[in-house]
């Protein structure tokens, strides 16, 4: 053989050598791992469905329950189901039982005293679940959202402070500002016999312009195409990557990804020239908190330090206003339908305050508004999952918890079983929590809607000011009633949203 064919051989025998540690790596991580977790669950008693697909695991039952499950139609209820699947194999297995997605075996817990364990259970060693992490990379990069360990306890030293109770009271001032621009807007359009609205965006909007300018320093038009282009990168990353999440390569040129890779490329640009221009600022607020930690944490503004930088405010933006407008959404979606609660809202607000000179004594009296907030986020909770994952293996509760698994708390299923709400868990009553959290149900740690535990939202005081303060508003000025176009019908989109928008007739009082 000659030395020509030798090294033909060579190059063949190391690529076929390649190709073999290549696919025994693929076996282990998609099936001898989590199949490994799977075994050690059943034997602690917690089977589940098991997997469909080699590679996507129970993904594939889920895309089938999803298509079978009914398109609401007529009266509005409070009974959607935005996990068909769970709602199935809760009926097989119970309220605690292990699934998988991908490559990632997870255990979904509606079970009101395992929830409990999770949420007494502090250490940063149950992380944020990271399915979907390369898939939301290009959405939340390595932001406080998906960040675990010391690297999300760093940015939880810097922005927490910035959502102090002291801080946020501070904010008061311009989210009033903000309301009144909204005021304004829907004054503009108002004739005789009130007009149709589709509130959702216009919330989206005035919640976009309090995040600008609470903890950027810049009002809704400058960042308006930063949150456009977000909500583009949203809707582009809506279906799950699973050769990403598998094998972490999500550069494939496909058409979807490039556009992805652009979102990308023109949103940290824009955050980073907003950056730019805030330098020299002398104003205190978030973005210069982050600035300051990236100038202690690293050398120069280098690579490291501009990602650390924009994966910071993409979390904030994101978070920051879409959470918030999604709850102001249904809260109005819910007075619309129950014209006697608006009714006790609107002469609370008129009697409490004016609205035009709103201070923290008078929000903190306004008990009706309060108790209606709290119960359209019992019934509508924005965020629909509270997702773990076991960094090691650890003991929650009675129960031993192995390395890689994660775990699903659905806050619909909580907020709304009879169990814990009473036979009228449907029902949408505010009255229930006339005496606090505490007396509203039998079990309050299944009250979640600002999640569990050490990673409970760092905003939940920003959120609740400013929804008392856009709600307010709009109620001393306008009545609302539910539009003949409403089609109810929520959905999942990384959050609950109204898929067709929230469509009202708005009035003035």
């Amino acid at each position: 053989m000659g030395r020509m064919e030798m090294m033909i051989l060579e190059i063949f025998s190391s690529i076929l050598i390649g190709f073999s540690f290549m696919a025994l790596y693929l076996y282990y991580i998609i099936w001898m791992r989590p199949e490994g977790i799977r075994r050690k669950m059943k034997q602690l008693g917690i089977s589940g469905p098991p997997p469909s697909s080699f590679f996507s695991g129970n993904m594939e039952d889920i895309k089938k329950f999803m298509l079978e499950k009914e398109s609401p139609r007529g009266t509005i209820t409070h009974d959607y189901s935005v996990f068909p699947h769970f709602d199935h194999w809760i009926k097989d297995y119970g309220p605690v039982f292990v699934f998988t997605m991908g490559n990632m075996p997870i255990m979904h817990v509606s079970n009101s005293d395992l929830v409990k364990d999770i949420r007494h259970y502090l250490s940063i060693d149950l992380g944020r679940n990271t399915f979907l992490k390369e898939t939301l990379k290009p959405l939340l990069g390595d932001g406080i959202f998906k960040a675990n360990g010391e690297t999300w306890s760093h940015q939880k030293r810097i922005i927490a402070p910035e959502f102090y109770l002291n801080k946020v009271k501070g904010m008061l001032d311009l989210m009033v500002d903000s309301a009144s621009s909204l005021l304004k807007l829907w004054e503009s359009r108002m004739e005789d016999g009130g007009v149709e609205m589709e509130v959702y965006e216009d919330l989206r909007n005035f919640s976009a312009d309090v995040i600008s300018r609470a903890c950027f320093g810049s009002d809704y038009l400058k960042g308006e195409e930063i949150f456009s282009k977000l909500r583009a990168l949203e809707e582009a990353l809506s279906k799950p990557n699973l050769l990403a999440e598998i094998t972490g390569f999500r550069f494939i040129p496909s058409k979807s990804n490039k556009e992805i890779l652009k979102l990308e490329r023109e949103v940290n640009s824009l955050i980073l020239e907003m950056v730019e221009g805030r330098k020299a600022s002398e104003e205190k607020n978030l973005l210069q908190a982050i600035l300051e930690s990236a100038k202690e944490g690293f050398t120069a503004l280098n690579k490291k330090a501009k990602k650390f930088i924009v994966d910071s405010c993409k979390n904030i933006y994101f978070a920051g206003h879409e959470t918030t407008a999604v709850a102001a959404s249904w809260c109005l979606l819910m007075l619309a339908l129950h014209p006697e609660w608006q009714d006790l809202v609107h002469a609370e607000v008129t009697e409490v305050c004016d609205v035009l000179s709103l201070d923290m004594q008078s929000l903190q009296k306004m008990k009706i508004l309060t108790m209606v907030i709290q119960e359209t986020l019992r019934l509508y909770p924005p965020g629909l999952l509270i997702t773990r994952e076991s960094l090691k293996d650890m003991k929650i509760g009675e129960l031993q918890i192995p390395k890689g698994l994660g775990i699903y708390i659905p806050v619909p299923t909580l907020h709304r079983d009879p169990d814990i709400w009473g036979p009228e868990a449907l029902i949408f009553s505010p009255e229930r929590f006339a005496h606090g959290v505490t007396s509203a149900c039998g079990i309050p740690q299944a009250y979640i809607p600002f999640g569990v535990g050490t990673r409970t939202c760092l905003g939940q005081h920003f959120a609740m000011l400013e929804l008392k303060i856009v709600l307010s508003h709009i109620l001393a000025r306008f009545s609302v009633s539910v539009s003949q176009n409403y089609h109810h019908s929520p959905v999942s989109r990384l959050m609950l949203k109204p898929e067709f928008g929230i469509k009202l007739i708005v009035k003035k009082a």
